[in-house]
């Protein structure tokens, strides 16, 4: 019988992560963008947006919900974002003796286009279908470039040399797999997928301000419906839903972190009224703010 060399490969990063932590949680593991996610048993879904990213299940299986789709990763898998999506996510399979582990590295997009122009690398069909999350499943290739890049962490000496060679090689690797077509499609400067991204780096910097959707459909040189048209086959949302996604995330994130009240948070977040967010509040995570806080505690503390 011929050796899986994929088999081998992940579990010498299953090794790796093991040997950095057998504890359950979110680690951050010495490479910058490179994080390390372990459970013990299933999760919770939770909502959250998922950033321009590589994420590789070694263990376990995951789940995400994005509007009606569901995504599937599981042990062996990667999945790609290409954009920033907010998504309902939940850990689907993990034990104590088998716990979920999960490698995920933040991408750069100027790298991306870099890369992109030194290939001279073409655009994608118009007629294609863009998927800003997609799984498939990974190569050899790939986990051993994931495995150096881990085990660079041992070699700081190696670190300022070899760091932005592997992280380049992820890269290339990316644009050569199954992915590869939507991170084009994702890189196309001028296209209005361009213009889209620009306007969604707009909204996450600046969604505490009062926002008018027409006028920003305007920065992105587009009719209102052409926007809205574009930003949804993006994103998977309306302009305005993205815009409430993140407020109301940010907002959570206030209350649970620095431990402010929901009148508070929701003027933070850009909120005039505070029954509003309430009610906005209740619709997107199921329970009233101060209910949703209180269980989220409950849950970090078991």
């Amino acid at each position: 019988m011929v050796p899986d060399k994929n088999a081998a490969t992940s579990g010498e990063l299953v090794q790796l992560v093991q040997e950095f932590t057998r504890k359950e949680g979110d680690f951050e593991s010495g490479i910058q963008g490179l994080t390390i996610h372990v459970r013990n048993a299933p999760t919770e879904p939770l909502h959250c947006i998922y950033t321009l990213s590589l994420a590789v299940v070694l263990q376990g299986g995951k789940e995400l919900l994005q509007e009606n789709d569901v995504t599937h990763c599981h042990a062996g898998q990667a999945m790609l974002t290409t954009f920033d999506l907010p998504v309902v996510s939940h850990v689907s399979s993990a034990s104590r003796y088998t716990p979920f582990i999960a490698l995920i590295l933040k991408l750069d997009y100027s790298l991306i286009l870099q890369t992109c122009a030194e290939l001279k690398l073409s655009k994608p069909p118009r007629d294609m279908k863009f998927q800003a999350l997609s799984s498939y499943d990974v190569d050899d290739g790939l986990l051993d470039a994931l495995k150096r890049l881990l085990m660079l962490e041992k070699q700081p000496s190696l670190m300022a040399g070899l760091l932005p060679l592997i992280e380049k090689e992820i890269v290339v690797r990316l644009l050569d797999s199954p992915h590869g077509m939507h991170l084009r499609h994702m890189a196309a400067l001028g296209s209005p997928n361009g213009n889209v991204l620009k306007a969604v780096t707009w909204l996450k910097q600046n969604f505490a301000q009062t926002i008018n959707m027409n006028e920003l459909a305007e920065q992105a040189h587009m009719s209102a419906s052409t926007f809205r048209q574009h930003f949804k086959a993006l994103t998977g949302t309306s302009p305005l839903q993205y815009l409430k996604t993140l407020r109301l995330q940010e907002a959570r994130d206030q209350m649970l972190v620095k431990g402010v009240d929901a009148t508070l948070a929701s003027n933070l977040v850009g909120y005039e009224s505070a029954s509003q967010f309430s009610r906005e509040y209740s619709r997107l995570f199921g329970l009233p703010p101060q209910k949703d806080i209180q269980r989220l505690r409950q849950l970090h503390q078991v």
